[in-house]
């Protein structure tokens, strides 16, 4: 169904007339804060049916924030004079019905259950079938895969570590050895963000006409550090001895694994469409008008997915309609009034899976590019304690720090760069993609101090509702750093658009030179991550 049908179809009327059947807003909370709260408990409603990307549910939740930016005064700025952006995509998926993993042995066959504890990247390329040795290789350097992999599958310790090879080196080092596949395991060691199952499923989606992400051809799965214990149970080989070897960066031994893995994968194609919904608010100053401001957050979720503790919902509550809420507030409250520049509010789908909305937006934007000053993004965060300081993602990057900073500072938010760089958040959220453009952006986390209860709160939540069904309104919440951190964003938005002068791109554009100095695993090397939030 093309963009504007399914806004047809999506009746505004009703999509107003939805009541939130979870929280209430909190008691003490001001009127700000309660219609922002209301506002998500809309948008992560389970009648919204986690707004997968495409979705009849992200086509109401589209329609809604339609209807709530028509009701604050602001401009279609999308396609043809209409709200929506179409962005055209073609989707791979493994289904997880149909598809059988195991490692057949005589006498006996070790079986994998597919996404929770083994997952597979999907690619147009992906073979139905596949069946080959095994032979584990360390990292999967070059030097340790050797020239013996022809025909074989490289198992390989997924580490996350500067020094020694990410994905995309081992997937590199095993092609160009011959292998027919590579099976990298999780790295219990991890502990900034630990690799956590099921994954909810296993699809890879791309803009159609863009060209597969540039991989080898050969099969790219990830195992659970329990599936490879799992996987070496009965052969005399110590699984443990490795996994805690690799989590401490240890050498790591050689070894052919006994048995051939075998593997039935149901692989599907289809092609869709999805929107962005883009409102303009007209800039007051005859001089800075033409200069526009994006302020940006997603709208898609990861809709429904294998089941965790009994619900295969993933309502996607702070991940990230929180946020796309708080674009609605700043709508209601400025529109009256505006700023003196221009200010484009884009409302982004397909973050999740690979920014494609920002990507599609930053490729064909509907106002020139050259008008494009800056955006701030809003994504990752986690209201769960006390609002002291906020990392800045691209910090070094543009004068936006300045901005930050300055309006930190009398609200005791204190701006840091980003202290845990391997993480590789500064490229799995929608800014990215107008730093590759050249485009000052940001995105902000709630930042905590190493052996906190701050940081307990942060790990806890990554843990247990991370692209979980537990990311829905019943889930533990900082009321008051909630409110700061809206306060906080109104007021930076304020700054940068009402400022003398538009803000600077250091470093020559492209992004975060001084905070990423490695480049992060890609999404296959980890569990549950089909986009990159």
């Amino acid at each position: 169904m093309k963009a504007g049908l399914r806004f047809a179809a999506a009746s505004a009327c009703a999509v107003l007339a939805l009541r939130p059947t979870l929280a209430a807003p909190p008691e003490g909370a001001d009127a700000d804060t309660r219609d922002w709260w209301s506002t998500t408990a809309l948008l992560a409603d389970d009648r919204m049916e986690g707004r997968d990307t495409g979705s009849a549910g992200y086509a109401r939740a589209a329609a809604y924030v339609v209807e709530r930016f028509k009701t604050a005064g602001l401009e279609p700025a999308g396609d043809h004079g209409g709200w929506p952006q179409a962005v055209p995509l073609t989707e791979v998926e493994v289904g997880s019905e149909g598809t059988s993993v195991k490692v057949v042995r005589n006498p006996s066959t070790v079986r994998f259950e597919f996404l929770h504890e083994i997952t597979v990247r999907a690619t147009s390329a992906l073979p139905s079938e596949l069946d080959a040795p095994l032979a584990f290789r360390g990292y999967c350097s070059g030097a340790e895969l050797g020239t013996d992999m022809k025909g074989r599958i490289a198992v390989c310790f997924g580490t996350r570590r500067h020094g020694l090879p990410n994905a995309a080196e081992r997937i590199r080092a095993a092609a160009e050895a011959g292998a027919v596949g590579i099976i990298s395991v999780d790295d219990p060691g991890f502990t900034l963000e630990p690799a956590r199952w099921p994954a909810a499923y296993a699809r890879a989606v791309r803009i159609a006409g863009d060209p597969p992400v540039a991989t080898p051809r050969l099969a790219v799965f990830n195992l659970s550090s329990a599936g490879f214990v799992k996987l070496l149970a009965g052969t005399g080989l110590n699984a443990a001895a490795v996994l805690e070897a690799g989590a401490a960066k240890q050498a790591l031994p050689g070894f052919d694994i006994p048995g051939r893995f075998s593997a039935h994968l149901a692989v599907s194609q289809r092609n869709y469409s999805s929107d962005n919904v883009l409102a303009l608010l007209p800039g007051t100053d005859p001089r800075l008008k033409d200069e526009v401001l994006v302020v940006s957050a997603h709208l898609d979720g990861y809709g429904y997915g294998a089941p965790v503790g009994g619900d295969t919902l993933y309502n996607g509550a702070f991940d990230d309609a929180a946020y796309v809420a708080t674009l609605i507030r700043l709508a209601d409250r400025r529109h009256a009034r505006g700023f003196r520049r221009s200010v484009l509010f884009a409302v982004f789908t397909g973050e999740e899976k690979g920014l494609l909305g920002s990507k599609w937006f930053v490729r064909h934007p509907t106002v020139a590019r050259s008008r494009l000053v800056a955006d701030i993004n809003l994504d990752m965060l986690r209201p769960l304690f006390p609002l002291k300081a906020l990392t800045m993602l691209a910090m070094t990057d543009s004068s936006l720090a300045a901005s930050a900073r300055s309006v930190g500072k009398p609200m005791r938010i204190e701006i840091r760069p980003d202290r845990e760089p391997e993480r590789g958040l500064l490229e799995r959220a929608d800014h990215w993609s107008f730093l590759q453009a050249g485009i000052p952006a940001t995105t902000f986390v709630f930042a905590y101090d190493p052996n906190t209860e701050a940081e307990r709160r942060y790990r806890e939540w990554y843990n247990v509702r991370y692209h979980r069904p537990q990311d829905d309104m019943g889930q533990p919440i900082d009321l008051a750093a909630a409110t700061a951190f809206n306060r906080f964003f109104y007021a930076l938005t304020e700054a940068v658009a009402d400022a003398q002068a538009r803000p600077v791109l250091r470093h020559g554009g492209g992004g975060g030179a001084a905070e990423s100095p490695t480049t992060p695993a890609d999404a296959s090397s980890r569990p549950a991550t089909p986009g990159r939030d």
